[in-house]
């Protein structure tokens, strides 16, 4: 077994308190192989592939290489267990009191070759418009993230710690296999998260994508959903009391038709109130009118949803009115906008995965590393906020600026370069003396330091 020399334990103790935790899902050697394998993809800049985490830790002669694909390829570990582990970890830190604010979302991760077996051919929503439709070969992911405020950063952000793998129809086809559709996936997931937290209230938030009968009746008693919704969805009072016993004929599900969204949007006699909210799409205001009302949402032949709706329109007119669904009609109109504009930080979260963790530069190949790699990616950027965080309370994180950029409050990069230096000093804190102006470094660790640079993508 290749021993990577430049790793004392006892050096990288906030890490190590961490993933602790995560190793009773792995054999011993696993959870070695493994454990080296996340602190290289945490270190490693440009592409996430193993060959390049095994670099940065200086394991490029290590002739056991090949155990270190395997954790991905072919170990036994269960990735279900692991996100369970990690959401606690992230709701114990970030959200340990009150509902849980989740968000549901799809991507796409952009992937070619005839060995990829699960991809197929989607929209992809990073280049196309309302005008312009592109399409792209990849995989599609479904995605559940903790939306959470998080400390040292001063705003809410999201964490992912549950992440399937959505595979296309053809592929379905080609197996024999019912094909689920995205709606499917995340009824399981969160069916899933209901079982894990059951004394804890769930509230989902989700684009219009998911404003579906089945998928918000299959909900209905595992969490709250907020969607977006259509402004010509067919609204309805609620059904009469049931007839008297014994008069023969059916329950009535819905009441009398109601305006739709666009009729009351249209109808000069609306009356629109307004209210600013504290955050709203990346801006620190908005103010917004908006109209609220109870109805029972129905189409011939699906599940009845009875639900709270929000319209709300710009006073400015420079955005586009949209309406909402909340399927508990007691929450406030107020409540229901804040918690879904908090929606916005999960694309944040898809564009600093790809900018800053390496997803879509993995080159696996086999089914089973597919289908784990891009998961635990994607959990690295709720790791990294775990351990920023931890070492937020020794002492504030620092924050790269500049005379052309000001900035005050910690991003993703600011969290992941302080993680960076914990794991860094660490390594070289046997090596440097206690005081002065002048540490000693290794010529091993000066020669990866190097290295990582010259060969920074």
């Amino acid at each position: 077994m290749c021993a990577p020399h430049a790793l004392p334990a006892v050096a990288l103790s906030e890490l190590d308190v961490l993933l602790r935790l995560f190793a009773p899902l792995f054999t011993q050697p696993s959870f070695f192989y493994a454990k080296r394998l996340l602190i290289g993809a945490i270190l490693t800049p440009g592409r996430r592939t193993v060959s390049a985490c095994l670099r940065i830790l200086g394991l490029e002669a290590c002739r056991t290489f090949q155990n270190y694909h395997r954790v991905l390829s072919r170990a036994v570990w269960d990735p279900r267990k692991a996100s369970r582990i990690l959401l606690r970890l992230l709701v114990s830190t970030f959200a340990p009191r009150g509902p849980i604010v989740i968000g549901v979302d799809e991507t796409l991760e952009r992937r070619w070759g005839k060995k990829i077996e699960a991809r197929g051919i989607y929209r992809d929503p990073l280049r196309s418009s309302k005008r312009h439709f592109v399409k792209a070969s990849g995989l599609r992911w479904v995605s559940l993230m903790l939306l959470v405020r998080v400390p040292f950063a001063q705003r809410v952000w999201a964490l992912p710690f549950l992440t399937a793998l959505a595979p296309s129809e053809r592929y379905a086809q080609s197996r024999g296999r019912r094909h689920k559709t995205i709606t499917d996936w995340a009824r399981q997931m969160v069916t899933q998260v209901h079982r894990w937290l059951p004394e804890r209230a769930i509230i989902l938030v989700c684009d219009s994508t998911y404003a579906a009968f089945d998928f918000l009746h299959a909900l209905r008693d595992a969490a709250t959903v907020i969607t977006q919704m259509r402004l010509d969805s067919g609204l309805y009072d609620p059904p009469p009391p049931p007839p008297p016993t014994g008069k023969p004929g059916r329950r009535r599900v819905k009441g009398n038709r109601l305006p739709s969204l666009r009729e009351r949007l249209e109808d000069p006699a609306t009356e629109w109130k307004r209210v600013t909210l504290r955050t709203w799409y990346g801006r620190a205001k908005k103010t917004v009118e908006f109209v609220t009302f109870t109805a029972v949402w129905y189409y011939g032949g699906k599940p009845t949803i009875p639900g709270r709706f929000v319209l709300v329109r710009d006073p400015e007119g420079k955005l586009e009115t949209r309406a909402y669904l909340c399927t508990d009609q007691r929450m406030k109109a107020v409540r229901i906008l804040s918690f879904f504009v908090r929606r916005w930080q999960m694309e944040v979260t898809f564009a600093e995965v790809r900018r800053h963790l390496g997803v879509e530069t993995q080159r696996q190949w086999s089914p089973l590393a597919i289908a784990r790699t891009t998961p635990v990616l994607l959990a690295l950027f709720s790791i990294v906020t775990l351990i920023a965080q931890r070492l937020h309370l020794q002492q504030p994180l620092s924050v790269r600026g500049a005379a052309w950029y000001q900035k005050s409050i910690p991003t993703f990069s600011d969290a992941l370069a302080a993680v960076r230096r914990h794991l860094w000093a660490a390594e070289n804190s046997s090596h440097s003396p206690a005081d002065g102006d002048h540490e000693v470094i290794p010529h091993a660790l000066f020669n990866r330091f190097a290295d990582a640079l010259a060969y920074a993508a």
